[in-house]
């Protein structure tokens, strides 16, 4: 017979495995609750619920860079010749333009193209695109985090910090460099013991990140080199023949992603260094940046949006409580490994953030070489990321209950000062819960002049003039099969610049195709014999084939 005293230890024993099999299990549960729901209350914080229907499109085509994502995957959704060319003609004819130069997302818009007809007409992927990247930014960011936080608490608050930075937030109008996740991820392989070696891992990254965005395969390139670096200081000599067929395998990877995309023959803007970062970026959130807590000052044109750095008055206090705590406390073991491996990580970092603040007059050869980094102030996102990282790392030197007081004081803090910011950019997508297509076309007769055109060129060529009329009237276009000739691209090909030039040249000649759509932009150059071919619709000047005719069949129609 068990004494009393054993019975009760053995019940208590009992309990406790049963109150831990239940801790685990309900751990098991709260962390994809957490991974869901962090993200999806970001989200709807900045945008409103209803940009998440895909066949909601009319919210994007406002003028803005998202209104461009939008419409390059419309015209390639609906080019039947593109395959998986990653280009379309129904925009820039007749060369075309890559999917990527649009402001497109080519591998979403790939991805989507064999379901294109099992897609509403008027698709959009942009507001799931944006929920997805939130997900995965808040994935990498607990798997980096979660060994070494003391305490659950200290853990989501840290997420919270490391995954939604102000920088982040900023890019809600240009949406392909929401997927700040790939910065995070790559962290994530370089700090890994077992796969930071591992090539596979590495190269569907980058391939993904090529896909994405072209300043995201930069950031994720240069933190992959550093791995190999690392690989190649710290391996035994047998394996730096497998590092250089790594290097090469990479390369080869990367040539031939540049020939799917279409990179090459694109005219030199000659622009690096006007969108560099300010050297007070970190700290002064500009003059729009709509903080409630720090007030900023303006930076020169261009560097307030692409070299916005801001940490976030919850960010600069979390840098100042590490630097407190890391003077008095040591560090962990797995900070200590970690702060190690970043060690190696510097030079990459150190040339991003030169690259990022730099703003010297260089000859022109040497801004043609690096005019693909002309939005230069984005690449010191990475190092931004490893600052809140390590920062967020001495905080976890406490104890689990002073990390957990600390860190979510400090969310609190972030969320006061960012809370305008989050607001102006939710009023954006407000136009969303309209479910209203087009604003800016409302006329009935847009339809039938575009269908009775051949195609549809904009004059001069620079739709930038009135980009929402641009959007309206090509997304009309390409749902009737019709070609336009012009693009807002984020790069130009020679080729287009001078046929563009030809087509303004033709016009102030009266040289016109009878056959095709002119809509006249201001600037444009009328010659007297065709001033009397000019009709007004929706306010905008435009020579088009057949108008009377469909304007005396439309007398009385109602503007929808």
């Amino acid at each position: 017979m068990l004494g009393p005293a054993r019975v009760r230890r053995r019940r208590v024993a009992r309990t406790q495995a049963v109150d831990d099999a239940s801790s685990r299990v309900a751990l098991r549960f709260v962390t994809p609750v957490l991974l869901l729901t962090l993200p999806l209350l970001l989200f709807v914080s900045l945008f409103h619920p209803a940009t998440l229907d895909i066949g909601n499109a009319g919210w994007l085509l406002d003028g803005s860079d998202a209104g461009e994502n939008a419409l390059g995957a419309h015209a390639y959704w609906h080019d039947h010749a593109a395959g998986a060319s990653l280009r379309t003609t129904l925009l820039n004819a007749p060369e075309g333009v890559p999917v990527l130069f649009t402001d497109s997302n080519p591998l979403v818009t790939l991805v989507a193209k064999p379901f294109a007809a099992w897609l509403p007409a008027d698709a959009q992927l942009v507001g799931p695109f944006i929920l997805l990247s939130l997900i995965l930014q808040t994935l990498f960011t607990w798997l980096l985090l979660r060994r070494h936080a003391p305490g659950r608490i200290a853990l989501w608050a840290g997420v919270v910090l490391l995954a939604f930075p102000p920088t982040l937030m900023n890019r809600a109008g240009h949406v392909n460099l929401m997927a700040h996740w790939t910065i995070l991820a790559a962290l994530y392989l370089f700090l890994d013991t077992r796969r930071h070696a591992r090539w596979p891992w590495w190269a569907a990254l980058i391939a993904v990140s090529a896909l994405t965005h072209s300043y995201l395969l930069i950031l994720v390139g240069a933190i992959w080199a550093s791995a190999i670096l690392s690989q190649w200081v710290d391996g035994r000599p047998g394996r730096r023949p497998a590092i250089l067929a790594q290097v090469a395998g990479m390369l080869a990877l990367g040539g031939m992603l540049a020939w799917w995309l279409g990179v090459g023959g694109q005219a030199a803007t000659g622009y690096f260094g006007r969108f560099s970062m300010p050297l007070d970026a970190l700290w002064n959130p500009g003059a729009e940046a709509s903080t409630r807590l720090i007030r900023g000052h303006e930076a020169s044109p261009g560097r307030g949006f692409e070299g916005f750095q801001y940490l976030g008055a919850g960010g600069l206090l979390l840098v100042a409580a590490a630097l407190g705590v890391a003077r008095y406390r040591p560090s962990r073991e797995g900070e200590r490994v970690a702060g190690e491996r970043l060690r190696v990580l510097v030079p990459a970092l150190v040339a991003l953030a030169v690259l990022a603040i730099a703003r010297l007059p260089l000859p022109p050869a040497l801004l043609t070489w690096l005019d693909p980094v002309r939005a230069s102030g984005r690449l010191f996102w990475p190092v931004g990321y490893v600052l809140i990282l390590m920062a967020v790392l001495a905080v976890f030197r406490l104890s689990a209950h002073r990390a957990a007081a600390m860190l979510l004081a400090v969310v609190a803090i972030q969320a006061i000062d960012l809370s305008g910011m989050v607001a102006a950019i939710r009023a954006r997508s407000q136009a969303a819960s309209a479910y209203r297509l087009y604003t800016r076309t409302t006329d009935p007769r847009w339809d039938q002049l575009i269908a009775r055109s051949r195609a549809v060129v904009f004059l001069p060529g620079d739709v930038t003039r009135d980009l929402e009329l641009f959007q309206e009237v090509a997304w009309r276009a390409i749902d009737a099969g019709r070609p336009v000739a012009n693009v807002y691209a984020a790069r130009n090909s020679r080729v287009s610049l001078h046929r563009l030039a030809a087509e303004e040249a033709a016009l102030a000649r009266a040289s016109i195709d009878r056959n095709r759509l002119y809509i006249l932009l201001p600037g444009a150059r009328i010659p007297a014999s065709l001033v009397s071919r000019i009709e007004r619709v929706d306010g905008v000047d435009l020579i088009a084939p057949g108008l009377a005719a469909a304007r005396a069949q439309n007398a009385g129609a109602v503007v929808r």
